[in-house]
């Protein structure tokens, strides 16, 4: 899934049999994602059938224009902050400490990464932010990434930096954003486009590297980290296929350094190009290659929407394409690649050396579960809002249920973007070596070209016109 977990912290999790079973339900990170999202939506919906809002605990710095205004905003929501805070805490650390954390590691980190977050958003909210291009994600990579690669942060306080618990209950509360009614009739697009893109990229990387020399599970793993969803699919085809330690590392740096760099790439020459919101986050999910950097870059462009800057379409329809895509298309490949590719591995590249059989269980074991809480938070909100007009949706369910469950995903990706920077430094890339980055860059090309001509020319009505 998403990028920027650190190298050593990613291989931790690198066996995709741990946990399995029932105790996978209270002991993985993705079910803790999953309930602690759909926990929030019930919450969130009980309140909303009892006349009220969770608003309250959802809180976040509005627009401001001056100092003082700012000053007298933080003060009078200072009481909410702190609860905001020890609700996240608390919550977090019990998730975390069900999967192997100590809640004190992650306590006293947590403190730095709740107070820079807000910082973000406090600039993010700045009446001016938008005219100088500064979106929350692109800030909280920017001064993450600035941190890590100068003074750097102490070992003791980097056990916060959960790059994929954030990201994945962000996609969840995410799902309750996005009608099913949407996943149903644009899905099988996305699915359609994110397939053609993902076979090919493999593909390519995975011959280009075989073609260079590399063995097969490294070609395999480089091959799945470009072509499903990054980091999670390095780690489980490199299990899957019985990769060498030191191959998931190699892949890791690729997908990281690609990610980092088309966050920025990608909105730039979609604005360039004046292309619709949704036809932007479109392409950018299917040229992105980790799930939080994706976000961040389709949070960016969808921010630019409007009639001031003449790009068509909402900032909403950005994010949703992007989801469409990546989290509904792409990132449940990773299933089949792992059965397919353990299967080959066990069945061809292995012959000599085991007689050991696949289970097909695997692709259950591998299939990323944060999605299924996406979609089961999408049916939710479909179904307690069915029959309420676009206007009492908007009067009504938008404000007192939607935004409250927005703004606690917005503080979800700023937890994962600032995780990101922080736990990503250049001189990790050094071991990548000159012929993986070939195969890469390769698979680079292909997500760009074939995505922008699936995404513009040959769907971009279907994703120009996303919910309207």
């Amino acid at each position: 899934m998403g990028s920027g977990a650190s190298i050593s912290a990613t291989q931790e999790r690198a066996s995709p049999d741990s946990g399995s079973g029932w105790s996978e339900l209270w002991r993985k990170e993705d079910w803790w994602a999953v309930w602690v999202g759909l926990a929030t939506v019930l919450i969130a919906y009980a309140a909303f059938a009892q006349g009220t809002s969770i608003g309250w605990i959802a809180v976040a710095p509005a627009k401001w224009s001056s100092p003082d205004q700012l000053l007298a905003q933080l003060s009078a929501d200072a009481t909410r902050y702190v609860a905001q805070f020890v609700v996240f805490a608390a919550v977090f650390a019990v998730a975390l400490a069900a999967i192997g954390q100590r809640p004190s590691a992650f306590l006293g980190s947590f403190v730095l990464v709740y107070v820079v977050s807000l910082a973000i958003f406090v600039l993010g909210a700045w009446d001016q932010a938008q005219t100088y291009n500064l979106e929350p994600p692109l800030i909280a990579l920017f001064l993450g990434l600035l941190i890590a690669n100068t003074t750097g942060i102490p070992a003791a306080l980097s056990g916060a930096f959960r790059v994929e618990f954030y990201i994945k209950l962000g996609i969840v509360l995410l799902g309750a954003t996005l009608p099913f009614t949407l996943i149903l009739w644009a899905g099988p697009v996305a699915i359609l486009q994110a397939s053609i893109v993902s076979i090919l990229t493999f593909l390519v990387i995975f011959f280009v590297a075989r073609r260079l020399g590399l063995d097969h599970r490294l070609a395999a793993t480089l091959g799945a980290g470009g072509a499903v969803c990054g980091v999670s699919a390095s780690i489980a085809i490199a299990g899957a296929v019985r990769a060498r330690k030191e191959d998931p590392p190699i892949a890791i740096t690729l997908v990281v350094l690609w990610a980092i760099v088309l966050i920025f790439l990608l909105p730039l020459v979609a604005r360039a190009l004046g292309l619709p919101a949704g036809v932007g986050g479109a392409w950018i999910g299917t040229s992105e290659f980790a799930d939080a950097a994706g976000f961040a870059a389709a949070q960016a462009y969808g921010g630019l929407a409007g009639p001031e800057t003449g790009i068509a379409g909402t900032a909403d329809q950005a994010v949703w394409a992007y989801t469409l895509i990546k989290v509904v298309g792409r990132d449940v490949w990773i299933g089949i690649w792992a059965l397919v590719l353990s299967l080959i591995s066990v069945t061809y590249w292995e012959r000599s050396g085991t007689s050991g059989s696949v289970e097909v269980g695997q692709i259950w074991w591998r299939f990323p579960k944060f999605v299924i809480g996406f979609l089961l938070a999408s049916l939710l909100v479909t179904v307690v809002t069915r029959g309420i007009s676009f206007a009492d949706y908007n009067a009504q369910v938008k404000p007192t249920l939607i935004a409250p469950i927005t703004s606690l995903r917005i503080w979800a990706f700023t937890f994962s973007f600032l995780s990101i920077g922080l736990t990503t430094r250049f001189r990790d890339f050094a071991p990548a070596g000159g012929r993986p980055a070939i195969a890469f860059t390769a698979g680079v090309a292909v997500n760009l070209v074939v995505g922008f001509v699936l995404s513009v020319l040959v769907f971009g009505s279907y994703w120009a016109a996303l919910a309207k």
